[in-house]
């Protein structure tokens, strides 16, 4: 059996986001399942949005191939979802776009192909990001992921994400540390 190695990432490059306190456990659970778990922030890895056209005078950019090999490391992801006008963010959908570009000898959706994803989503809002995830799942899972079935969606985040520590309800708590155990059983049978 493989030690997972899962990377833990958000939709979002905001400071303070309560997306990338969820997924930051996440991953804490999921290092207590057995993983190895890498936590990413998209703003550390800016990139221009994705045009062919650019693309073919610029090459692709030193942030898009840093986080391509980050991706291609890893079994699988831990991945939170703002939800912007019911749909993932725009950030996260050029991250998307960007990484299902071939480069090298990679072919294009090398970053994907065979991959396991757990989604997440936070919100202040009572249904937590949940519409998002919908469109999440429908576009990792045309491009070669594995999403697992349940979701979690946490609503009210200003009481419930106060810190990285846990999810104040503890249902929701709950839920965020069974897609954590879920995605390293499932990696771990997979491999």
């Amino acid at each position: 059996m493989i030690t997972p190695k899962v990377l833990a990432f958000s939709g979002s490059t905001r400071d303070g986001s309560i997306n990338q306190r969820l997924v930051t456990i996440a991953a804490k659970y999921a290092e207590q399942a057995g993983a190895e778990v890498t936590v990413a922030n998209l703003a550390e890895f800016p990139m221009p949005l994705y045009c062919p056209d650019w693309e073919a005078t610029n090459g692709m950019p030193d942030e898009v191939i840093a986080f391509k090999e980050l991706m291609k490391s890893h079994n699988g992801f831990l991945l939170a979802s703002p939800e912007y006008n019911g749909s993932l963010t725009g950030i996260l959908k050029n991250t998307i776009d960007w990484m299902s570009r071939p480069y090298n000898d990679d072919p294009r959706m090398a970053c994907f192909d065979g991959k396991i994803a757990g989604i997440m989503a936070a919100s202040p809002g009572g249904l937590g990001g949940l519409r998002g995830l919908h469109h999440l799942r429908v576009i990792l899972a045309s491009i070669g992921t594995l999403v697992l079935p349940n979701q979690v969606a946490v609503g009210n985040a200003g009481t419930n994400l106060v810190d990285e520590e846990s999810v104040k309800d503890e249902g929701l708590n709950n839920a965020v540390q069974s897609q954590a155990k879920e995605i390293v059983r499932v990696i771990n049978a997979l491999h």
